[in-house]
């Protein structure tokens, strides 16, 4: 009886999400679109580089496995579920992955994503009348001294340098990463990998024509941060059709001259809406105002004042002076000491007005510097001769007494002011309301797209130094996103349509009315197909037994249960 046991073996191989990720491969016609742009496959090659990349991106959705250890991810995956052959399978290695992502660098990328794109609005139906841009750094540990923009395979490179690190670390060189999405469950339409000095406002008008020709016309809504608020961006978008709406940077003249004017007059501000939040007693209060006088280029400029927001540059403000204070008392007990350090009134009053602007105090707290000399030693000294009379030496050292106050005026005249964020717009037909809800319920959705690429799928750090293939790496990347975002469209959708407000996704059937495609993947992820075998040969097989939520789950993404079954 052993000796029959013993015969029979168990082969098990995790299935986990990838048949929901491959139903939306399908519909993506992915890998038919690589396959159309990649060099035709050597013959050769066991497994053409269109299937590498493919299970490379299936690992970027699902494992977020570094590339040298995605052949053990690979390993432990039903080949079929792969796209795979088991002898395919078990060539798959680092090296061949990397190679798969030089053919994908030296082929058409920007033909590959339009392609790619006009597939998935098709497809998926997505709006494309209102798109919303930000941007964000991606850092890099390490030299990358061959980055530097050389060409490779004829084909150029991004430099991969220091600049202005939206992750507040300016030690690390950066890449700068750019992103579109829809206001249609903010799906990724278009992305940029530049410079990693290149600053923001130089990258609009070109992101603004390719998303005219994607869309086919100028005819839609460019939303982004105050970035985009430049005379030579504003102009370029408004004379060749397009419309726009950003936010007013807080250097700009016009601003300035709003805060001077609302400190003297009472402007006749317009409440639009109230906002709830779940919990609290208060309201967040949103109040509209025309400016009296245009943006510098003729554009229309509304003011809106945020009461939330106003509690919140109140408290920046008393911070900010407290912290000051603080800081200047402690300064003023050096000065007074016996170490002082200084010796002139002009370092003491820099040394003061680097304390008021880290603590971001410089315009509301007045600081006075008075020196004077204390004596700090008396002593007799002995006459020079006898008889003489004897002399009192005195030493005086130069010592330096602060005197500050808060500015009140200033505070009062600034308090009026508190909340207020300007829009900058050519849209003469929408109203203030509508200019701060498409602002303010979709702008932040690209965010969550960055956070998507950052944390979820953990983009960096990189374990590639050939800039080549890390940009490759970083167009399948931006296909994982965009993967991710289609799921929780698709599945937000479908509950909306049902009236499904909730569905038991988190741990311990707890309701979630907002599902992410990371959680909804973990709820697939211990799925495994179990083969029996007998001295190699099938004998049979046991498919993954589906729970009601994953049932539930496969029916709103209308994937069918039997799925599961069929690899």
């Amino acid at each position: 009886m052993s000796s029959e046991t013993e015969a029979f073996d168990l082969d098990s191989r995790f299935l986990g999400a990838l048949p929901v990720v491959n139903h939306f491969f399908v519909r993506l016609q992915i890998e038919e679109l690589l396959a159309k742009r990649l060099p035709p496959p050597d013959p050769r090659t066991k497994v053409p580089a269109a299937s590498v990349l493919m299970v490379l991106l299936r690992s970027l959705i699902l494992s977020k496995t570094p590339l040298y250890s995605v052949s053990e991810w690979a390993a432990s995956m039903l080949p079929a579920a792969l796209g795979l052959t088991a002898e395919q399978a078990a060539v798959l290695n680092d090296d061949r992955m990397g190679r798969a992502l030089d053919e994908l660098f030296a082929s058409d990328r920007t033909a590959l994503l339009t392609d790619f794109v006009l597939r998935m609005v098709r497809e998926f139906e997505i709006r494309l009348d209102e798109l919303h841009n930000d941007s964000t750094s991606l850092t890099f540990q390490g030299d990358y001294k061959n980055a530097d923009g050389r060409k490779v395979d004829g084909v150029d490179t991004h430099r991969i340098t220091f600049g202005h690190s939206k992750d507040f670390r300016p030690d690390l060189k950066q890449l700068l990463w750019i992103l579109t999405v829809s206001s249609d469950g903010a799906v990724p339409v278009h992305f940029k990998v530049d410079d990693g000095n290149v600053g923001d406002p130089t990258t609009h008008i070109e992101t603004w024509n390719l998303l005219c020709q994607l869309v086919g016309s100028p005819k839609f809504l460019y939303v982004a941060d105050c970035k985009l608020c430049t005379g030579d961006n504003l102009r370029y978008i408004d004379e060749h059709g397009g419309s726009f709406i950003t936010v007013l940077p807080g250097n700009r003249k016009e601003n300035d001259w709003f805060r001077e004017w609302i400190g003297s007059h009472d402007p006749d501000w317009q409440t639009i809406t109230c906002i709830e939040y779940p919990g609290r007693r208060d309201f967040n209060i949103i109040q509209a105002l025309e400016s009296p006088i245009p943006e510098v280029n003729g554009f229309r400029l509304i003011w809106l004042r945020s009461s939330e927001k106003s509690r919140r540059d109140a408290e920046i403000r008393h911070d900010a002076t407290v912290r000051a204070d603080k800081a200047l008392a402690k300064f003023a007990e050096k000065l007074l000491g016996r170490r002082c350090g200084f010796k002139t009134t002009r370092t003491v009053r820099k040394a003061v007005a680097g304390i008021l602007e880290q603590a971001g105090a410089s315009r509301w707290i007045d600081c006075s510097v008075e020196h004077l000399y204390l004596v700090t030693d008396q002593r007799d000294e002995k006459p020079k001769r006898t008889g003489a009379p004897s002399r009192t030496r005195r030493t005086k050292q130069l010592r330096f007494r602060l005197r500050w106050h808060v500015r009140e005026d200033v505070v009062h005249a600034d308090s009026r002011s508190d909340g207020i964020v300007p829009f900058v717009t050519n849209r003469r037909d929408l109203s203030p309301m509508q200019v701060y809800a498409i602002y303010h319920c979709n702008q932040p959705l690209v965010e969550k797209r960055h956070d998507l690429l950052k944390n979820t799928l953990q983009v960096t750090p990189a374990f590639l130094h050939n800039v080549s293939r890390l940009e490759a790496l970083l167009f399948l990347e931006y296909l994982a996103v965009t993967v991710h975002a289609l799921v929780e469209r698709e599945l937000r959708l479908k509950m909306s349509e049902n009236h499904r407000p909730q569905i038991p996704l988190y741990p311990e059937a707890r309701m979630c009315s907002a599902p992410t495609a990371e959680r909804v993947f973990e709820i697939f992820n211990h799925l495994q197909k179990h083969t029996l075998l007998k001295e190699g040969r099938k004998i049979r097989t046991f498919p993954p037994q589906l729970t009601e939520l994953q049932r539930e789950a496969l029916e709103l993404l209308e994937i069918s249960p039997l799925t599961y079954s069929e690899y």
